[in-house]
């Protein structure tokens, strides 16, 4: 009886390849997206800016508002 030694050559198909530059192409594309979402967002107000508000002056018709024309001046703070 003979022995017969059968050594197989490599059998990898390269799945495992793609598979590692799919996901390498996936974070890439995240990072883009990341960015250009990042770049087109509304810039921070810097710690120095100041929002200023307008609001509207007077009272109501029955003079009880306490703005300019409906009820006096306003009362002094107290210190």
């Amino acid at each position: 009886m003979a022995t017969i030694v059968n050594t197989p050559g490599d059998q990898s198909d390269g799945s495992a390849g793609w598979a590692v530059a799919v996901i390498i192409l996936l974070v890439v594309i995240a990072g883009i997206a990341f960015w250009y979402m990042r770049g087109r967002a509304a810039p921070a107000q810097s710690p120095g800016a100041t929002v200023q508000v307008n609001l509207p002056t007077g009272g109501d018709t029955n003079n009880g508002g306490g703005g300019a024309e409906g009820g006096g001046a306003a009362p002094a703070p107290t210190q």
